[in-house]
Formats: structure tokens, sequence, C-alpha cells
């Protein structure tokens, strides 16, 4: 039996964090869930997790710095970004920083399922 790949869910809304946590959990996923970017960077987590789905705007630190601070250290976790407030210059900073996807809220099960496939596939992989 294979062991399940770790997801890590970082949101400020609960709905968003619960909901997503049953769909993944729901698809074999191990999950974790956190309210803030700094609860995520003080979690053992950090450095299991296999891939990082982040909300891009939420308070103290955004998704997208999140993302270059866990470049800056080194990290090269895959990240999906989902956000409610889609803008163009965000997501193409989102991806040039290295996003797999970046899904605008509210997005289909199969789009995210196909981003986290894509995310934990390994380099190489398209951009939504």
């Amino acid at each position: 039996m294979s062991v399940p790949s770790i997801i890590s869910v970082i949101d400020d809304d609960p709905s968003v964090r619960l909901a997503t946590d049953n769909l993944l959990t729901s698809r074999g996923y191990k999950v974790y869930i956190f309210g803030s970017a700094r609860d995520f960077l003080q979690s053992a987590e950090l450095k299991t997790t296999s891939c990082v789905i982040a909300d891009v705007q939420m308070s103290a630190m955004s998704g997208v710095d999140l993302l270059m601070h866990m470049r800056g250290l080194g990290q090269r976790t895959p990240f999906i970004f989902m956000t409610a407030f889609p803008d163009d210059a965000v997501r193409d900073r989102a991806l040039k920083a290295g996003a797999i996807c970046f899904l605008a809220k509210p997005f289909s099960t199969p789009a995210l399922m196909q981003c986290l496939e894509t995310a934990l596939s390994g380099p190489g992989a398209a951009k939504t």
C-alpha cells in the first residue's frame, strides 16, 4: 500500500479549509489545514508537504509571498493558488514564482484535481 501524498491547505476562510480538506481526504490524500502562512511556516509539515494549496489573499503574508519565502529557503514544494479575486498581475507573479496552477473561486473539483495531479507528477506541468 502506498503512502498518501501530504497536502497542506492554507486559507484564512474556515469554510474553504474544511471543504478542501473533506474533498482531498475523500480522494485519499493526507491533509493538514492552516489558517495562515505563519501557522504553516511554524509547522512540522513545512518539510513533509507534497503540495501546498493556498489562498492568494491572506492577512499578514499572502500566498504568493509565502511561495517566494519558501523558494528563498530552498523549498521546492509545488504550489496551487486559489482566489476569489482573480487578477492577471497577481496570476502572472504567482506563475513566474513557480506556481503550478492559479484557480479562481469557485472552481470545479476536476480543475483542482487536475492541478493536484500535475503538481504531484513533477516539473514541466501545464499552468492554468
